[in-house]
């Protein structure tokens, strides 16, 4: 696993190339407005994306609501729309959650001080994949995997007037990625999340 990236021919990196390096998740809904925010540690790229690793206590907030983490997590930022959070000792049995987004979009922050020196920044697009650990409640009750927030995405479809093809886009990404939740493909699998959550120990 290389954590380099090429930089940008202007030489400033859009995207974070040290490890430990921290960055903002900036998300937002179609209309602009924020939506969830947290800021996480860069690990490292793969074939899949880009991952920022966080630990127990980190704040995650949105416009009315904010809560501290209580265990470690991955969140993986695909090259395409979805972003993935994959998690350790969730406490109610949560084993993944993938948000279908936009294309994930990275750009430096200039004389950052003590704020993150890199921001990214998706929006958010309502429907999501979840996957729960094999015998947990959440689990008995409704199923291992599954797609969610199917009401949300066709109010928000007319309350904001998603174009078609994003609509199209948006429901056939989830059902993919469902798919391969499913078939335990990578980095769904275990093992490749493993391995990130050695990186974010390591820090």
């Amino acid at each position: 696993m290389s954590a380099q990236q090429p930089a940008d021919q202007d030489f400033l990196p859009s995207r974070p190339t040290e490890p430990g390096t921290l960055v903002g998740a900036r998300m937002r809904k179609w209309d602009g407005t924020a939506h969830w925010r947290f800021d996480g540690a860069y690990l490292g790229r793969d074939d899949h994306g880009l991952w920022l690793g966080y630990r127990t206590g980190t704040l995650f907030s949105r416009p009315g609501r904010q809560f501290r983490s209580k265990n470690p997590g991955l969140v993986l930022f695909g090259d395409v729309g979805w972003v993935a959070d994959l998690y350790r000792g969730h406490p109610r049995g949560a084993r993944l959650y993938i948000d279908l987004t936009t294309v994930p979009e990275w750009r430096a922050v200039p004389d950052a001080g003590d704020a993150p020196a890199f921001e990214v920044t998706a929006v958010d697009l309502d429907l999501d994949v979840l996957a729960q650990e094999p015998g947990s409640k959440q689990a008995s009750a409704r199923g291992e995997s599954f797609i969610d927030d199917e009401d949300e995405f066709a109010e928000h479809t007319v309350q904001y007037g998603y174009p078609p093809s994003v609509v199209a886009q948006v429901r056939a990404d989830a059902d993919r990625l469902l798919a391969a939740v499913r078939a335990g493909e990578a980095p769904y699998d275990g093992p490749t999340a493993e391995r990130w959550f050695a990186v974010l120990d390591a820090l």
